[in-house]
């Protein structure tokens, strides 16, 4: 037991990076479809490379998704709404009539005649009054027993010829829209009905202001009522009967002989038996065998990203939390292209693949980038309709996306990179479906819409990038762009309390960030390293020389060791300020190693020339390191000491410059400065020749102008 005790702590991040590559082989495998898999490639306009293929069942012949779209375009076009006749509204609506006119009658009797019954006038108005009253009531059933129809969105935009189904007394018949009145209709044959019928009588009926003032037209409402219920229903009805296939293709039935070109009724009969064939597979008793093979295929992916990683990332496979962040977005794009082929077969390519080289570019390399996508597109290209045609048009748009988007941290390249990933993809499906289909007509136009979508997809990286940066840790350009703005409060602060110390750190940057540029690396974590190496200085930057201005030096106070100290402190403290400030780690490391474990030699010869016979505890007088881990970390620990150093030449002829750089360089090597650091001699040989040009330029400049410096 003890020594499984032993065996787990000595390996148990083996064991745990080899758990993740499993979990993440058991997750795509879930991922994948259950079925089977046809063994047989092959595109539309290219010649058949297989054998003869004989129909192995019978089939149907599957129509294409724009052959039943326009066959529900043509159902939606010619279907007639229902509608129901609602024979209570004229009931109603007589009765409200009467209601309204009785006491209109009243109120116009009480105020025109005496209350004496006898009255002639009063009689004759009362008799016209009851004539127009029945005048008006057969105007009304004639109207409504024509039917006036309910103007909705369904039918406001029927043409003339328009037809529609009416349910009257459980009947259902079809009408022409123009069967009916609309209820501008009817307002304008009830008022033309009253003119005419006021006009006819104009000699009989007294006082017709009476009459014009009664609007009729108020008690016209519809009877002819859309059925919403009923019309979707049907409507949902015929759409589910249409049929989706056309055709059998009966067992043993020739399909196409080797050599045959593959013409699109014959393509239809492939796509049609590969469809059933999958389904056929996956559903029978060889499903065991299938989710095997699939797990089978998975594993070789993983095991070619895992093999990629020990060979040429071995930084990536030794920390945890990266290796989870190279699984996490393999199967972040796994899912999500599960996720959308179970909505649509074309949704497929609204997915920006092309992420996942930038997000992987960002905070690794472009190798690393390229090889994560191509796993990745091979994973879903296994599942994903046309295979070939997803991985080719993918596999080109994600090398565009790497080699165009060359600054994240510039906003313009970042659309510059989206727009091309469209072209990309544009251009190569437009020639793969050139040759599939042999003409223009018909190529399926709404996939270049989809294409737009993933190119403004691919926009989403600055935010996608954010998020992975706070989850992991990481520190991406665009951050370190943000870090190296001088207006940022600590640099602020560093250029007003130690200017001395600021135009220090700027020109280390400069220097830093030409070398890297030459040996390769990330020459903006190197400048943004270099800017703030120096911050500890801020706690007291008098005792350091470039800050010195009145000829005063504090160190004069101290004995040698103390000196020593202070100065060796300015690490310590430059990490405590870079954690209270939450600088990222990758730039408290340039703190930590821009010193290494050297010495602070001046004090160190000091105390040794005053004390000769003196035992030194030489760790007083070195930095507690650690020794640069890194390209970027070791060229600072140069730029560092030959910068601080160039300061006190009095002679700037070439060849004490090159003898400056050599020295520094040379003692740094000795001390074994750069035994943890990616660095080899040919880019240590290239490092000098650049600080030594460098350093003489700086040092014409402050020859020429002497008040900048």
């Amino acid at each position: 037991m003890e020594k499984f005790y032993y065996y787990f702590r000595r390996y148990y991040k083996v064991v745990f990076r080899g758990l993740l590559f499993a979990a993440s082989v058991a997750i795509v495998v879930i991922l994948f479809p259950r079925e089977g898999k046809f063994k047989y490639e092959f595109q539309k306009g290219k010649p058949w490379m297989h054998e003869t293929l004989i129909a192995p069942f019978d089939f149907p012949i599957y129509k294409t998704d724009k052959q039943i779209q326009t066959e529900k375009d043509s159902i939606l076009k010619f279907f007639n709404p229902y509608f129901v006749y609602d024979s209570s509204t004229l009931e109603i609506e007589k009765e409200k009539f009467r209601v309204f006119y009785y006491k209109k009658i009243d109120e116009y009797v009480s105020k025109k005649y005496s209350v004496n019954n006898n009255d002639s006038r009063k009689q004759s108005f009362l008799t016209n009054a009851q004539n127009f009253e029945k005048f008006s009531i057969n105007i009304l059933t004639e109207v409504y027993s024509k039917g006036i129809i309910e103007i909705s969105e369904i039918n406001e935009n029927y043409k003339e010829d328009s037809r529609l189904t009416l349910i009257k007394e459980k009947i259902a018949e079809d009408y022409s829209y123009l069967d009916f009145y609309t209820q501008k209709s009817a307002y304008e044959y009830v008022i033309s009905s009253t003119d005419k019928y006021l006009h006819d009588n104009n000699v009989k009926i007294r006082h017709p202001e009476f009459y014009k003032s009664v609007n009729l037209y108020e008690f016209i409402v519809p009877n002819i009522l859309y059925d919403s219920k009923t019309s979707e229903n049907i409507k949902e009805t015929l759409l589910k009967n249409i049929s989706t296939s056309k055709g059998m293709v009966q067992a043993g039935e020739r399909i196409i002989s080797k050599g045959d070109v593959i013409d699109n009724p014959v393509y239809r009969m492939l796509e049609s038996l590969k469809h059933d064939f999958e389904i056929k597979l996956g559903s029978s008793h060889h499903y065991q065998i299938i989710l095997f093979g699939q797990v089978i295929f998975v594993f070789l992916c993983f095991l070619v990203l895992f093999l990629f990683l020990l060979n040429f990332r071995k930084d990536i496979l030794q920390h945890s939390l990266k290796t989870s962040f190279i699984l996490m977005v393999v199967l972040l794009f796994v899912f999500i292209a599960s996720i959308t082929l179970r909505i649509s077969d074309k949704s497929i390519y609204i997915v920006p693949f092309a992420l996942v080289p930038i997000i992987i570019k960002t905070f690794y390399d472009s190798r690393l980038a390229l090889f994560i996508h191509i796993i990745t597109v091979l994973l879903v290209g296994f599942f994903a309709p046309n295979g070939y045609e997803f991985v080719f048009l993918n596999f080109v748009a994600g090398i565009v996306a790497i080699f165009s988007l060359t600054n994240l941290y510039r906003r313009g390249k970042l659309f510059l990179s989206s727009v091309l990933v469209v072209i990309t993809l544009s251009l190569a499906y437009f020639g793969m479906a050139i040759t599939q289909e042999g003409n223009i007509a018909n190529i399926q136009w709404q996939n270049f819409i989809y294409f737009a979508f993933n190119g403004a997809l691919v926009l989403s990286s600055y935010p996608l990038i954010y998020v992975f940066e706070k989850l992991f840790g990481f520190l991406s350009d665009v951050r370190l762009m943000e870090l190296s703005d001088t207006n940022q409060k600590l640099l602020r602060e560093l250029a007003e309390k130690a200017p001395g110390t600021f135009q220090h750190s700027m020109q280390v940057a400069n220097l830093a960030e030409e070398a890297i540029i030459k040996v390769g690396g990330n020459p903006l974590l190197a400048r943004t390293g270099a800017l703030y190496h120096d911050i500890g200085k801020l706690n007291n930057p008098i005792y350091f020389i470039e800050n010195q201005r009145t000829g005063f030096n504090p160190h004069d106070m101290h004995e040698f060791d103390e000196s020593a100290d202070i100065i060796i402190n300015h690490v310590r403290e430059g990490v405590e300020i870079a954690r209270k400030h939450k600088l990222p780690k990758q730039l408290i490391d340039f703190i930590k190693t821009h010193h290494g474990t050297g010495k602070v030699q001046y004090f160190y010869r000091s105390y040794i020339k005053k004390f000769p016979n003196k035992d030194v505890d030489i760790s007083k007088f070195s930095y507690p390191g650690p020794k640069p881990m890194s390209k970027e970390t070791a060229v600072l620990m140069m730029a560092d000491s030959i910068e601080a150093a160039s300061r006190s030449l009095t002679d700037y002829t070439d060849v004490t410059i090159d003898n400056l750089v050599e020295s520094i360089i040379s003692t740094q090597i000795n001390d074994g400065q750069f035994d943890n650091a990616d660095i080899t001699f040919k880019d240590i040989t290239a490092i000098k020749a650049i600080f030594k040009n460098k350093i003489a330029n700086i040092y014409h400049a402050r020859i020429k102008y002497p008040e900048k410096n």
